[in-house]
């Protein structure tokens, strides 16, 4: 990691000749973004947790969440300035527009999921599960025999090991209710 220099002694090199940090466009829209959310779930902790009088300090409900999000606000703190301090200017607001749609493409599978949540309630554990799992599988690009078929393992596979392995209490479809009395208890115990 060092050269030779002119008299013979090794030169030592910065850390940022080492590891370049490249800023990319939104580094400072992201940085800044991380520090409000930081900020406000700080300053909401005493409406979600308390502190309770004449119990020590760190065995307060409050303890380990203000340590958390005090920690997140300091971090958030320090990236901010180093990304502000590195040049956070934004290079074109083309560029920047052209990144916050990228970070807002993720929001999508974010709405698949909060779809798959709703669905579960009303048409099963088992049909939901294998339903966005080929979905997804649609969306991603794959059309092919197998994929849709490893999909749809996947999602059999999903609801044998939360429901019937692990017995996890996910609440029963309400299409089961139209289903004969014996073929609605086997769902709703096992899928």
């Amino acid at each position: 990691m060092s050269s030779q220099h002119k008299t013979g002694r090794p030169q030592t090199k910065s850390m940022a000749e080492i590891v370049p940090i490249r800023r990319r466009t939104g580094d400072t829209v992201f940085a800044i973004a991380v520090l409000a959310f930081a900020v406000v779930m700080l300053a909401l902790i005493g409406e979600q947790t308390k502190f309770v009088k004449r119990l020590k300090w760190t065995h307060q409900p409050a303890f380990w969440p203000a340590i958390s999000l005090g920690g997140m606000t300091l971090f958030a703190l320090l990236y901010a300035a180093g990304s502000l301090r590195r040049g956070g200017k934004v290079s074109s607001p083309s560029g920047l527009r052209v990144e916050l749609f990228l970070w807002l493409r993720a929001v999508e599978f974010v709405v698949w999921f909060m779809v798959y949540v709703f669905a579960v309630p009303l048409a099963g554990y088992l049909l939901s599960t294998v339903v966005f799992c080929l979905a997804l599988t649609l969306r991603m690009g794959y059309r092919d025999g197998k994929m849709l078929s490893a999909a749809t393992a996947v999602g059999i596979g999903i609801v044998l090991v939360f429901k019937t392995f692990l017995s996890v209490k996910i609440p029963g479809g309400a299409v089961y209710e139209y289903l004969p009395a014996a073929v609605r208890n086997f769902l709703i115990v096992n899928f």
